[in-house]
């Protein structure tokens, strides 16, 4: 992060090429400051020994332990052998396995009573754990040499641990981080020294240094502190510097005219607005008013009537004679607005046609899969002025799509966007248009400063007036059968009361290429991790022949034709469906209120707030709504855990820090796509809110006094590395 050129120098130079290759490779390493800032996922203790009981399936691990016992077994008539060694540790034992010739050197070092430390993937084999053709590394030394070497290489009390692969175990890695270690020295400390001196925080030298190679528990704990300091301020850096980019630039205020579209459209709404939308609406027109844009995030719950504080907003820009365009992230999703919208506004969205209000203007749809004349249209209806009101996907973005005079753009379901995107439709505007982003994926307030750090926030919290609560269970398909078959029940019982119901699945099952996601890791948890995910086509299938038989079943997926997409939302709409078997395209925006049951088929492979924003599609109009999460995860497993706490609250704010904390934070801040660096290491958002919230604060204080950085160098540095075209996207996920 801190490249100055000692730090900046290649690996291969230091390391020669087959390490450094493999460096690179497998685990986004290039330069000595980069492996300075790979740090020890733990510490073993060399008195104590890690715990076997707890090693996770499927994983690299490397483990102290000291040899019980080793056995030479012969097999196929004596030509083949094995060598089988029981490792321990006092929580508990684990068998390493080596084959064929690969048997003679462990088979001499590995005596029972030896130590070693041991490194490989944890596997199953007769549903017991093994690990096969471990690498190993003495820690009794024998010889002089071997002590030498032992102690040189395992100094101090405390082994570091670190995050290695099959190609590099932890104590390769710490032989190079020896070799590089001295460079720590030269580090540049982005941290400005007053700041520094002021929280008691180690010189970033000494911190590399210490949390490397420690002595003490306590150097762990001081280079923690500083390390976490330094992520968390660097990074609120380069969001201060954004927003204050932002207030350098200058928006046409919009302040809606008195008695207009806005007034109008108020005035026939059949239900008063809740607290929450009000307070929500006035910061919002507050931000309209002003001459700097408006860099608004708005989150709320499934249902909380975001759509409406938007439209209201965007009502607000086109009185002030500015037009407003709503960017949704599919086209299932963008024509459910259009719809709601133009049947929201009534004849207030019917400028130019008979019966059309005084004060009405345009509302037109633009995606990609409209024909050539209604889109040549819309276009015409956008660089005219005639539409008021633009909502489109992506096709929004295009070179060809001119507006007469953009003031507002709302984007919907923000983690669908990167920045990008948001500055090209920005781009559209004379002078940059005022951004109100919305997301239900409700973000702990950490998380929303960490990744929406350049947003300000507004939250709807209340649930309008006549929503209704949802009821969820688990339902163990595997452990109790019977679960299931009631679940069927249930859904005949709500179509009986004139209800529907939505089962949703995770993956299509029409063809080749519908595999089951990638990089999903198989954990030998149980055979429902081996076969692949429900499909719909199936499932619709089973259930219209089997326990549904006899009522109407439809099935929806992307894959379909957008007509056909469309067709289907109507029928389901209009009551003409009884069950709607679909994908997770369901996931946000369709709205039937009518809908109160859903059981969503191997819960366990959706995320914790996938399943709030599924579950937010019933219990929308004035019967209680009932969600049913089908697994065959076995009862003690995380996935079951993880799908008990989505049953037992509904406030998706608890929810997401639950995700948060059992996934890690790189997946929410997008992690550079190599998959193994978070760009955050030692930060972790939930536990650290504190610093994060202390960083902004000073982050605000630096960027403000000196904008470009002139008086601290080492900072700038440290942001270069940190924005370098890897790590663009970190932020780009906002």
């Amino acid at each position: 992060m801190d490249l100055v050129p000692a730090l900046e120098e290649p690996l291969k130079k230091v390391l020669g090429p087959p390490t450094a290759k493999v460096m690179a490779e497998h685990l986004g390493l290039h330069t000595v400051g980069d492996l300075l800032h790979h740090y020890p996922r733990r510490y073993a203790e060399r008195g104590e020994l890690t715990r076997l009981a707890e090693l996770p399936l499927d994983e690299h691990v490397t483990v102290v332990a000291q040899v019980a016992t080793a056995r030479v077994l012969r097999f196929n008539g004596g030509s083949g052998q094995r060598l089988e060694v029981t490792i321990t540790d006092g929580s508990g034992q684990i068998q390493l396995v080596f084959f064929g010739k690969g048997i003679h050197k462990p088979h001499k070092d590995l005596l029972p009573g030896t130590r070693a430390m041991f490194a490989g993937k944890v596997s199953l084999f007769n549903r017991k754990m093994q690990l096969a053709h471990p690498a190993y590394q003495l820690l009794t030394a024998e010889s002089t040499e071997d002590a030498a070497e032992a102690v040189g290489s395992w100094a101090g009390a405390l082994l570091p641990i670190y995050p290695a692969t099959a190609k590099l175990e932890s104590w390769k890695i710490a032989k190079a981080v020896d070799l590089v270690l001295p460079s720590a020295q030269e580090a540049l400390d982005p941290l400005p020294d007053a700041l520094r001196e002021g929280r008691g925080l180690v010189p970033l030298p000494e911190a590399l240094i210490k949390i490397h190679r420690p002595h003490t528990k306590a150097d762990i704990a001081d280079a923690r502190a500083r390390l976490k300091w330094d992520e968390a301020f660097v990074l609120q850096v380069a969001l201060a510097r954004r927003r204050f980019a932002d207030t350098q630039l200058t928006a046409v205020a919009r302040v809606p005219k008195a008695d207009g579209l806005l007034t109008a459209f108020d005035a026939k709404l059949p239900f008063t607005l809740t607290d929450g939308q009000r307070k929500v609406s006035k910061e919002i027109f507050d931000d309209l008013a002003t001459e700097h844009p408006m860099h608004r995030l708005l989150q709320g719950e499934v249902g909380s009537g975001k759509t409406m504080v938007a439209l209201r907003a965007m009502l607000a820009v086109v009185d002030a004679g500015g037009q407003a365009a709503m960017l949704a992230p599919t086209e299932v999703l963008a024509q459910q607005h259009h719809r709601s919208i133009t049947e929201m506004m009534g004849e207030l969205a019917q400028a130019g046609m008979l019966g059309g209000a005084e004060h009405s203007t345009k509302v037109v749809l633009l995606t990609g899969s409209m024909g050539t004349a209604a889109r040549k249209q819309a276009l015409l209806d956008l660089v005219t002025g005639e539409a008021g009101v633009v909502i489109g996907t992506h096709a929004l973005i295009e070179d060809k799509v001119q507006f007469h005079d953009l003031g507002l753009v709302v984007v919907d379901e923000q983690h669908r966007f990167g920045v990008e995107q948001r500055d090209a439709l920005r781009s559209k505007g004379k002078q940059p248009p005022h951004l109100l982003v919305m997301t239900a994926t409700p973000i702990p307030r950490t998380v929303a400063m960490t990744v929406f750090g350049d947003l300000e926030t507004s939250v709807l919290d209340q649930l309008p007036a006549g929503r209704s609560p949802i009821a969820s269970h688990v339902v163990p398909a595997a452990d109790k059968p019977h679960f299931l078959a009631r679940a069927w029940e249930r859904v005949r019982e709500e179509v009986e009361n004139g209800h529907q119901a939505y089962v949703v699945c995770p993956r299509i099952g029409d063809d080749e290429d519908d595999k089951p996601k990638k990089g999903k890791k198989k954990s030998a948890e149980d055979e429902a991790e081996k076969r692949p995910p429900l499909a719909v086509l199936d499932v619709a299938e089973e259930l219209a022949h089997g326990p549904l038989q006899g009522l109407k079943v439809e099935v929806l997926h992307g894959r379909m034709h957008p007509d056909d997409k469309d067709a289907v939302m109507r029928r389901f709409a209009a009551g003409e469906t009884d069950v709607l078997v679909a994908t997770t395209v369901i996931e946000v925006g369709v709205n039937v209120p009518n809908a109160t049951a859903m059981v969503i088929m191997d819960a366990d492979r959706f995320g914790v707030s996938q399943l709030h924003q599924l579950r937010g599609r019933v219990g929308r109009g004035s019967a209680a709504g009932l969600c049913l999460l089908v697994t065959e995860m076995p009862e003690a497993s995380p996935a079951r855990a993880r799908l008990g706490a989505v049953a037992s609250t509904l406030d998706g704010f608890e929810l997401s820090r639950i995700d948060l904390e059992q996934r890690r934070e790189g997946d929410v801040l997008g992690q550079a796509q190599s998959g193994v660096r978070s760009s955050l290491r030692m930060l972790a958002v939930i536990e650290d809110e504190e610093i994060i919230a202390e960083a902004r604060e000073e982050a605000t204080r630096v960027v403000a006094a000196d904008p470009d950085l002139d008086r601290l160098p080492g900072l700038r540095t440290a942001l270069d590395a940190l924005l370098d075209e890897e790590r663009e996207q970190y932020l780009d996920k906002g």
